[in-house]
């Protein structure tokens, strides 16, 4: 019977991570037009198209909180913005400065360009948390 139970949990693989969820709130949000987008990365996908962790809140003038689910604990910079019309990108101007507002986690400085990963870098327990951060609009 024992060795059925271990070969049993031989055949299930390693048992799963813990994911949580971190709830990310928005604030100075500008109007209540299109979605507010929340990207959580690690280092290696930090400014990049595809972290692995997302989720969205329609916008509202003010704050928004938006719920990302299945993070695994770790160290990870938060990217957020607002997409006023709804293209899933976030727009620029023809000199590449952002048309719509963006922010990052620990509220990490923009200064000719986004922040380094160390700047944003927040540490996300087993159990989940709670952040804040401010978007910047450049127009």
């Amino acid at each position: 019977m024992i060795r059925w139970m271990v070969l049993l949990a031989v055949l299930a693989g390693p048992a799963a991570a813990e994911t949580s969820v971190l709830e990310v709130t928005v604030t100075g949000v500008r109007n209540g037009r299109g979605h507010v987008l929340v990207a959580v990365c690690d280092q290696a996908t930090f400014l990049q198209p595809h972290c692995a962790y997302h989720g969205q809140a329609a916008a509202a003038a003010g704050a928004v909180v938006v719920r990302v689910t299945g993070v695994p604990a770790g160290v990870y910079a938060v990217e957020a913005y607002q997409d006023e019309n709804d293209n899933g990108v976030l727009d620029r101007s023809f000199l590449g400065m952002p048309k719509e507002g963006m922010g990052f986690s620990r509220d990490a400085p923009m200064r000719f360009g986004p922040p380094d990963f160390a700047d944003a870098a927040v540490t996300v327990p087993a159990q989940g948390g709670a952040l804040s951060l401010a978007l910047r609009y450049f127009d």
